[in-house]
Protein backbone atom coordinates (compact mmCIF):
# COMPACT_ATOMS: atom_id res chain seq x y z
CA UNK A 1 0.00 0.00 0.00
CA UNK A 2 1.38 3.31 -1.22
CA UNK A 3 2.26 5.47 1.72
CA UNK A 4 0.34 9.13 1.39
CA UNK A 5 2.25 12.50 1.68
CA UNK A 6 1.12 14.14 4.83
CA UNK A 7 -0.85 17.45 3.67
CA UNK A 8 -0.17 20.78 5.12
CA UNK A 9 -2.86 21.69 7.91
CA UNK A 10 -4.86 24.06 6.85
CA UNK A 11 -4.75 27.70 9.16
CA UNK A 12 -8.00 28.27 11.25
CA UNK A 13 -9.13 31.92 10.57
CA UNK A 14 -8.60 33.89 13.85
CA UNK A 15 -11.03 35.43 16.40
CA UNK A 16 -10.74 38.18 17.11
CA UNK A 17 -11.66 38.81 20.86
CA UNK A 18 -14.97 40.05 21.19
CA UNK A 19 -13.90 43.39 22.74
CA UNK A 20 -11.79 44.45 19.68
CA UNK A 21 -15.12 43.47 17.33
CA UNK A 22 -16.98 45.41 19.15
CA UNK A 23 -14.56 48.40 19.19
CA UNK A 24 -14.36 47.86 15.18
CA UNK A 25 -17.95 47.90 14.68
CA UNK A 26 -18.11 51.07 16.72
CA UNK A 27 -15.41 52.77 14.93
CA UNK A 28 -16.72 52.25 11.64
CA UNK A 29 -20.46 52.75 12.59
CA UNK A 30 -20.15 55.95 10.66
CA UNK A 31 -19.42 54.35 6.66
CA UNK A 32 -22.65 52.82 7.49
CA UNK A 33 -24.53 55.83 8.76
CA UNK A 34 -22.83 57.91 5.52
CA UNK A 35 -24.08 55.17 3.45
CA UNK A 36 -27.60 55.46 4.84
CA UNK A 37 -27.27 58.95 3.82
CA UNK A 38 -26.12 59.23 0.26
CA UNK A 39 -28.75 56.60 -0.50
CA UNK A 40 -31.31 58.83 1.34
CA UNK A 41 -30.20 61.69 -0.77
CA UNK A 42 -30.23 59.87 -4.16
CA UNK A 43 -33.98 59.23 -3.31
CA UNK A 44 -33.58 55.29 -3.36
CA UNK A 45 -36.26 54.37 -1.11
CA UNK A 46 -38.55 56.67 -2.52
CA UNK A 47 -37.87 55.90 -5.50
CA UNK A 48 -38.61 51.88 -4.80
CA UNK A 49 -42.48 53.14 -2.94
CA UNK A 50 -43.67 51.92 -6.46
CA UNK A 51 -42.32 48.45 -6.89
CA UNK A 52 -39.18 47.16 -6.85
CA UNK A 53 -36.59 48.51 -9.95
CA UNK A 54 -33.49 47.19 -11.38
CA UNK A 55 -29.27 48.72 -10.62
CA UNK A 56 -29.60 49.66 -14.17
CA UNK A 57 -33.21 51.36 -13.81
CA UNK A 58 -31.85 52.93 -10.49
CA UNK A 59 -28.59 54.32 -11.80
CA UNK A 60 -30.43 55.80 -14.75
CA UNK A 61 -33.33 57.62 -12.67
CA UNK A 62 -30.44 58.98 -9.97
CA UNK A 63 -27.52 59.66 -12.53
CA UNK A 64 -25.13 57.81 -10.99
CA UNK A 65 -22.61 55.19 -11.93
CA UNK A 66 -24.12 51.73 -12.10
CA UNK A 67 -21.11 49.60 -10.85
CA UNK A 68 -20.94 52.23 -7.67
CA UNK A 69 -24.52 51.96 -7.17
CA UNK A 70 -24.28 48.22 -7.23
CA UNK A 71 -21.80 48.47 -4.28
CA UNK A 72 -23.98 50.72 -2.25
CA UNK A 73 -26.57 49.10 -2.75
CA UNK A 74 -24.64 46.00 -1.86
CA UNK A 75 -23.98 46.89 1.39
CA UNK A 76 -26.71 48.32 2.59
CA UNK A 77 -29.10 45.26 1.77
CA UNK A 78 -26.40 43.40 3.67
CA UNK A 79 -27.33 45.46 6.44
CA UNK A 80 -31.25 45.04 5.95
CA UNK A 81 -32.35 48.86 4.68
CA UNK A 82 -33.02 46.71 1.48
CA UNK A 83 -33.57 43.20 -0.26
CA UNK A 84 -33.06 41.71 -3.46
CA UNK A 85 -35.14 39.26 -5.51
CA UNK A 86 -34.59 36.21 -7.55
CA UNK A 87 -34.55 38.88 -10.92
CA UNK A 88 -31.97 41.02 -9.55
CA UNK A 89 -34.58 44.15 -8.63
CA UNK A 90 -34.05 45.75 -5.64
CA UNK A 91 -36.85 46.22 -2.73
CA UNK A 92 -37.11 47.95 0.77
CA UNK A 93 -37.62 46.71 3.61
CA UNK A 94 -39.53 48.03 6.67
CA UNK A 95 -36.28 49.57 8.24
CA UNK A 96 -35.89 51.12 4.25
CA UNK A 97 -39.09 52.21 4.63
CA UNK A 98 -38.50 54.94 7.65
CA UNK A 99 -36.85 57.14 5.27
CA UNK A 100 -39.50 57.27 2.35
CA UNK A 101 -40.72 60.70 2.61
CA UNK A 102 -44.22 60.14 1.83
CA UNK A 103 -44.43 57.91 5.37
CA UNK A 104 -45.63 59.06 8.67
CA UNK A 105 -43.15 59.86 10.70
CA UNK A 106 -40.22 59.78 8.28
CA UNK A 107 -36.55 60.12 8.90
CA UNK A 108 -35.43 60.69 5.70
CA UNK A 109 -35.32 64.71 6.74
CA UNK A 110 -33.40 63.51 10.16
CA UNK A 111 -31.05 61.41 7.60
CA UNK A 112 -30.50 64.26 5.10
CA UNK A 113 -29.94 66.90 8.15
CA UNK A 114 -28.13 65.25 10.62
CA UNK A 115 -25.42 63.66 8.21
CA UNK A 116 -25.19 66.40 5.69
CA UNK A 117 -21.86 68.38 5.48
CA UNK A 118 -22.38 70.93 7.82
CA UNK A 119 -23.68 68.52 10.78
CA UNK A 120 -20.93 65.75 9.89
CA UNK A 121 -18.55 68.44 9.11
CA UNK A 122 -19.56 69.93 12.81
CA UNK A 123 -18.51 66.14 13.90
CA UNK A 124 -15.14 66.29 12.50
CA UNK A 125 -14.44 69.18 14.62
CA UNK A 126 -15.43 67.57 18.02
CA UNK A 127 -12.58 68.37 19.54
CA UNK A 128 -12.33 71.68 19.21
CA UNK A 129 -15.69 71.64 20.91
CA UNK A 130 -13.71 69.37 24.22
CA UNK A 131 -10.43 71.41 23.95
CA UNK A 132 -12.59 74.92 23.97
CA UNK A 133 -15.96 74.12 25.16
CA UNK A 134 -17.67 76.09 22.49
CA UNK A 135 -19.96 74.67 19.60
CA UNK A 136 -17.99 73.30 17.08
CA UNK A 137 -20.58 73.92 14.41
CA UNK A 138 -19.68 77.73 13.56
CA UNK A 139 -15.57 76.76 13.23
CA UNK A 140 -16.65 74.13 10.32
CA UNK A 141 -19.17 76.19 8.96
CA UNK A 142 -18.25 79.27 9.34
CA UNK A 143 -21.54 80.66 10.97
CA UNK A 144 -23.69 79.90 14.05
CA UNK A 145 -26.32 76.95 13.25
CA UNK A 146 -29.30 79.29 13.64
CA UNK A 147 -27.76 81.14 11.27
CA UNK A 148 -27.10 78.56 8.83
CA UNK A 149 -31.02 77.03 8.87
CA UNK A 150 -32.14 80.65 8.61
CA UNK A 151 -29.98 81.08 5.35
CA UNK A 152 -30.15 78.03 4.01
CA UNK A 153 -34.08 77.48 3.53
CA UNK A 154 -33.55 73.46 2.01
CA UNK A 155 -31.64 72.64 5.63
CA UNK A 156 -34.45 74.78 7.78
CA UNK A 157 -37.13 72.59 5.92
CA UNK A 158 -35.22 69.16 6.42
CA UNK A 159 -35.27 70.16 10.11
CA UNK A 160 -38.64 70.98 10.46
CA UNK A 161 -39.84 68.00 8.93
CA UNK A 162 -36.75 65.96 10.83
CA UNK A 163 -38.43 67.62 13.89
CA UNK A 164 -41.89 66.43 12.76
CA UNK A 165 -41.26 62.67 12.27
CA UNK A 166 -39.53 62.30 16.10
CA UNK A 167 -42.02 63.71 17.96
CA UNK A 168 -44.33 61.04 15.91
CA UNK A 169 -42.29 58.72 18.05
CA UNK A 170 -42.47 60.02 21.02
CA UNK A 171 -45.52 61.77 21.70
CA UNK A 172 -47.54 59.02 22.02
CA UNK A 173 -44.90 57.86 25.16
CA UNK A 174 -46.09 61.35 26.68
CA UNK A 175 -49.35 61.35 26.11
CA UNK A 176 -49.39 57.85 28.00
CA UNK A 177 -47.53 59.37 30.97
CA UNK A 178 -48.88 62.64 31.49
CA UNK A 179 -52.97 63.48 31.85
CA UNK A 180 -53.13 66.47 29.18
CA UNK A 181 -57.25 66.21 30.37
CA UNK A 182 -57.50 69.03 32.58
CA UNK A 183 -55.80 71.42 30.76
CA UNK A 184 -57.78 73.63 28.02
CA UNK A 185 -55.50 76.08 26.61
CA UNK A 186 -52.00 74.89 26.12
CA UNK A 187 -49.17 76.83 24.53
CA UNK A 188 -46.28 74.81 23.25
CA UNK A 189 -43.18 77.39 22.99
CA UNK A 190 -40.48 76.64 20.45
CA UNK A 191 -42.88 74.04 19.15
CA UNK A 192 -41.71 73.65 15.34
CA UNK A 193 -44.60 72.66 13.33
CA UNK A 194 -47.19 71.83 15.23
CA UNK A 195 -46.57 68.25 15.63
CA UNK A 196 -46.59 67.22 19.36
CA UNK A 197 -49.62 70.03 20.07
CA UNK A 198 -51.29 68.69 17.29
CA UNK A 199 -51.30 65.25 19.21
CA UNK A 200 -52.20 66.51 22.33
CA UNK A 201 -55.29 68.32 20.78
CA UNK A 202 -56.01 65.45 18.31
CA UNK A 203 -56.49 63.45 21.75
CA UNK A 204 -58.35 65.97 24.08
CA UNK A 205 -60.70 67.65 21.23
CA UNK A 206 -61.91 69.82 23.94
CA UNK A 207 -58.53 71.53 24.24
CA UNK A 208 -57.24 74.83 22.13
CA UNK A 209 -53.19 75.58 21.43
CA UNK A 210 -50.92 77.68 20.47
CA UNK A 211 -48.08 77.20 18.65
CA UNK A 212 -44.72 79.17 19.47
CA UNK A 213 -41.73 79.48 16.81
CA UNK A 214 -39.62 81.29 14.32
CA UNK A 215 -42.22 82.33 11.33
CA UNK A 216 -40.57 80.00 8.83
CA UNK A 217 -41.26 76.74 11.21
CA UNK A 218 -45.03 77.75 12.32
CA UNK A 219 -45.73 78.93 8.08
CA UNK A 220 -44.32 75.34 7.18
CA UNK A 221 -46.94 73.74 10.12
CA UNK A 222 -50.13 75.60 8.68
CA UNK A 223 -50.62 72.67 5.94
CA UNK A 224 -50.28 70.23 8.33
CA UNK A 225 -52.25 71.83 11.39
CA UNK A 226 -55.28 72.19 8.66
CA UNK A 227 -54.74 68.63 7.34
CA UNK A 228 -55.16 67.22 10.56
CA UNK A 229 -58.69 69.06 11.43
CA UNK A 230 -57.21 71.33 14.24
CA UNK A 231 -57.05 74.74 11.80
CA UNK A 232 -59.98 76.06 14.27
CA UNK A 233 -58.40 74.92 17.57
CA UNK A 234 -54.81 75.14 17.01
CA UNK A 235 -53.27 78.42 16.30
CA UNK A 236 -49.49 78.63 15.04
CA UNK A 237 -47.68 82.47 15.93
CA UNK A 238 -44.32 83.40 14.76
CA UNK A 239 -42.09 85.10 17.38
CA UNK A 240 -39.25 84.92 19.54
CA UNK A 241 -39.54 82.96 22.76
CA UNK A 242 -36.21 84.99 24.37
CA UNK A 243 -38.64 88.07 23.99
CA UNK A 244 -42.40 87.21 24.38
CA UNK A 245 -44.53 83.92 24.82
CA UNK A 246 -48.41 83.91 24.40
CA UNK A 247 -49.87 84.85 27.61
CA UNK A 248 -52.78 82.84 29.49
CA UNK A 249 -52.30 79.36 29.01
CA UNK A 250 -53.21 76.42 31.14
CA UNK A 251 -50.18 74.67 30.57
CA UNK A 252 -46.99 75.64 28.81
CA UNK A 253 -44.96 72.72 26.98
CA UNK A 254 -41.34 72.89 25.62
CA UNK A 255 -40.49 69.67 24.17
CA UNK A 256 -36.54 69.55 23.18
CA UNK A 257 -36.35 73.12 23.37
CA UNK A 258 -34.10 73.73 26.52
CA UNK A 259 -31.24 70.88 25.53
CA UNK A 260 -30.21 73.22 22.17
CA UNK A 261 -29.25 76.09 25.00
CA UNK A 262 -26.67 77.01 27.64
CA UNK A 263 -27.59 77.21 31.07
CA UNK A 264 -28.23 81.46 30.58
CA UNK A 265 -29.71 80.92 27.96
CA UNK A 266 -32.33 78.36 29.15
CA UNK A 267 -33.32 80.61 32.27
CA UNK A 268 -34.00 84.04 29.86
CA UNK A 269 -36.42 81.24 28.13
CA UNK A 270 -38.13 80.32 31.31
CA UNK A 271 -38.42 83.50 32.48
CA UNK A 272 -40.19 84.53 29.54
CA UNK A 273 -42.72 81.68 30.05
CA UNK A 274 -42.89 82.56 33.82
CA UNK A 275 -43.82 86.85 32.98
CA UNK A 276 -46.56 84.92 30.58
CA UNK A 277 -48.23 82.50 33.09
CA UNK A 278 -50.85 82.66 35.41
CA UNK A 279 -50.55 81.65 38.98
CA UNK A 280 -52.41 78.13 38.37
CA UNK A 281 -50.54 77.51 34.74
CA UNK A 282 -47.68 74.71 34.67
CA UNK A 283 -44.96 73.63 32.36
CA UNK A 284 -44.32 70.95 30.74
CA UNK A 285 -41.25 70.22 30.06
CA UNK A 286 -40.05 67.32 27.22
CA UNK A 287 -36.32 66.63 27.21
CA UNK A 288 -33.72 63.86 28.21
CA UNK A 289 -33.36 63.05 32.18
CA UNK A 290 -29.61 61.72 32.53
CA UNK A 291 -28.84 59.34 35.47
CA UNK A 292 -26.66 60.26 37.93
CA UNK A 293 -24.23 56.91 37.45
CA UNK A 294 -22.33 55.54 34.89
CA UNK A 295 -25.34 53.54 33.08
CA UNK A 296 -25.81 53.81 29.18
CA UNK A 297 -28.52 56.23 28.08
CA UNK A 298 -29.42 57.50 24.48
CA UNK A 299 -28.75 60.95 25.87
CA UNK A 300 -25.39 61.05 26.89
CA UNK A 301 -24.93 60.58 22.93
CA UNK A 302 -27.59 62.99 21.84
CA UNK A 303 -25.71 65.36 24.57
CA UNK A 304 -22.38 65.15 22.58
CA UNK A 305 -24.73 65.89 20.01
CA UNK A 306 -25.77 69.36 21.19
CA UNK A 307 -21.94 70.62 22.86
CA UNK A 308 -20.83 70.10 18.83
CA UNK A 309 -23.85 71.81 17.14
CA UNK A 310 -24.74 74.05 19.49
CA UNK A 311 -23.64 74.76 22.51
CA UNK A 312 -26.65 73.06 24.28
CA UNK A 313 -26.56 70.00 26.51
CA UNK A 314 -28.59 67.29 27.94
CA UNK A 315 -29.39 67.52 31.82
CA UNK A 316 -29.77 65.58 35.07
CA UNK A 317 -32.61 65.90 37.23
CA UNK A 318 -30.48 68.12 39.65
CA UNK A 319 -29.55 70.18 37.09
CA UNK A 320 -33.18 70.69 35.48
CA UNK A 321 -34.36 71.36 39.47
CA UNK A 322 -31.39 74.19 39.34
CA UNK A 323 -32.78 76.05 35.80
CA UNK A 324 -35.98 76.09 36.99
CA UNK A 325 -35.56 77.52 40.80
CA UNK A 326 -33.71 80.21 38.98
CA UNK A 327 -35.91 81.35 36.38
CA UNK A 328 -38.58 80.86 39.01
CA UNK A 329 -40.19 77.53 39.15
CA UNK A 330 -40.62 74.22 41.43
CA UNK A 331 -39.91 71.33 40.07
CA UNK A 332 -42.81 69.02 41.02
CA UNK A 333 -42.12 65.89 39.19
CA UNK A 334 -40.33 64.08 36.83
CA UNK A 335 -42.06 60.93 34.82
CA UNK A 336 -40.41 58.57 32.66
CA UNK A 337 -41.64 57.56 29.20
CA UNK A 338 -41.62 54.69 26.64
CA UNK A 339 -39.09 57.00 25.07
CA UNK A 340 -35.26 58.52 25.71
CA UNK A 341 -37.70 61.43 26.69
CA UNK A 342 -39.08 62.16 29.93
CA UNK A 343 -41.89 64.56 31.18
CA UNK A 344 -40.82 67.56 33.73
CA UNK A 345 -43.31 69.44 35.43
CA UNK A 346 -43.05 72.86 37.15
CA UNK A 347 -45.53 75.20 38.73
CA UNK A 348 -44.95 78.91 39.40
CA UNK A 349 -42.57 79.47 42.81
CA UNK A 350 -45.05 79.83 45.61
CA UNK A 351 -48.21 78.49 43.80
CA UNK A 352 -50.28 75.92 45.25
CA UNK A 353 -50.06 72.51 43.88
CA UNK A 354 -51.18 69.38 44.46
Amino acid sequence: MAATTPQPAQPTPATPPPAFQAMFEVVTNFWLARAVHAATELGIPDLLADGPRSTAELAASTGTDPRALHRLLRALTATGLFRTDGQGRHHTTALGETLRTDVPGSLGSFVLMELGEAHHGAWGRLLHSVRSGEPAFEEANGRKIWEFFEQTPVMAGHLGRAMTGLTAMVADAVLAAYDFGPYRRIVDVGGGEGGFLGAILTAHPEATGIVLDLPQAVENGRRRIAEAGLADRCELTGGDFFEKVPEGGDLYTMKWVLHDWDDASCVRILRSCRRAMPEHARLLIVDTVLPDDDSFSPGKIIDLNMMVLSGGQERTAEEFRTLLDAAGFTLTRILPTLSPSSAIEAVPTGAPHA
